[in-house]
């Protein structure tokens, strides 16, 4: 009978071993569901600029977390009401952290943000945020003015031009940037605007580089997202600074450099933290310190004296011993706007709508 009675309390134990084995393994395997996490872009993925940048930063995540996240994107999505539409679509395929990147995006996004709080938003440019609406973006605009030594360093006649999208704070402090750098190696230099009332649109970029070299510019710039100014630069033998991303494969000769971002490292750190629970709404704002901000590899005609000047400034603006925007700076017009020896701090620059001395164009665009 006291067997009997062991062989039952053995039983009743190894079924309850089996029933916890499963619950566990149900439990994993329900832990293990991937999360779903999507991204929105302005232009197409490939544009060799902007947002192939944030579609390198998408793969980069789906790359390093595998199975456990399954991505998307949604391209040419039109700035403004539309863009709700889209994002309403995402969330009812399951995504559970949507990635607008472009400025024009972001009341669409506070909408949703306000209808779904149970989806983490993120928002790249903005300045909206709630409790599950975060924004990001990071001071690209000083490896835009390393760039521009590279630029200031290439030019013979001094005439330098910038190709530019829209006339907000974001684009003229990369301009202020750009013709910094530019006036750091070629201080008696102009920087002519082109204004192309567009993120992405190849056809009005490359007329700005054919009206910029018809107006006697022999290096040419760009802040806007695809290569074609780059190729029209390629075919004319004039140096070029890309934006956004590498896209020296575009004008393989006449490549300087750009500022480019490194979108990975903020994607793949934001979809973990919506996965394990973790994720907070914030306000991130990256630098060439910790990696966010990057300086392209520079192109086969910069000269050992400018890469060495580059990489003295680019670890200075590191360390902190040196920010492009100390004074003194003047306006166009030579109004003094920061006196000598002062720093601009981070809310000046995002506001910024004046252009500093040297560059030919109109902040109002």
């Amino acid at each position: 009978m006291r067997r009997k009675r062991v062989l039952a309390t053995a039983l009743v134990a190894l079924v309850a071993l089996v029933a916890l084995a499963m619950s566990t393994s149900v439990s994993a395997r329900q832990n293990a569901t991937p999360i779903k996490a999507a991204w929105i872009y302005v232009g197409p993925h490939n544009d060799g600029g902007w947002s192939q940048a944030h579609d390198e930063g998408r793969l980069y995540v789906q790359k390093k977390m595998g199975k456990n996240v399954i991505t998307t994107y949604k391209e040419n999505v039109p700035e403004g009401p539309q863009a709700l539409q889209v994002i309403e679509s995402l969330i009812r395929d399951g995504n559970k952290i949507i990635f607008a990147t472009s400025f024009g995006f972001m009341d669409a996004m506070v909408a949703a943000a306000k209808k779904h709080p149970d989806v983490y938003f993120e928002h790249a440019t903005g300045y909206k945020t709630s409790k599950n609406l975060a924004i990001y973006f990071g001071a690209v605009e000083d490896a835009i003015y390393l760039a521009g030594l590279a630029a200031g360093a290439a030019t013979t006649n001094g005439k330098v031009g910038f190709i530019v999208p829209f006339p907000i704070p974001e684009i003229i402090r990369h301009t202020n940037a750009f013709a910094l750098g530019v006036l750091a190696t070629r201080p008696d230099a102009t920087i002519r605007l082109v204004w192309t009332k567009s993120w992405f649109d190849p056809v009005k970029e490359r007329k700005a580089a054919e009206s910029l070299a018809a107006a006697g510019v022999d290096v040419i710039g760009q802040n806007v997202d695809s290569p074609s100014a780059g190729q029209f630069a390629e075919s004319k033998g004039i140096p070029w600074v890309g934006h956004g991303s590498d896209a020296s494969k575009f004008a393989p000769k006449s490549w300087l450099s750009a500022g480019k971002y490194n979108w990975g490292l903020y994607y793949l750190k934001r979809v973990q933290q919506a996965a394990n629970g973790t994720w907070k709404t914030g306000d991130y704002w990256g630098s060439l310190k910790d990696g966010f901000a990057v300086l392209a590899p520079l192109g086969p005609s910069v000269k050992p004296k400018t890469k060495s000047l580059i990489a003295t400034r680019k670890q200075q603006l590191i360390n902190g011993s040196f920010y492009e925007f100390t004074g003194p700076l003047y306006d166009q017009s030579g109004k003094l706007r920061v006196p000598k020896g002062k720093r601009m701090t981070l809310p000046q620059i995002l506001t910024v709508d004046w252009l500093v001395k040297g560059v030919i164009g109109s902040p109002k665009g």
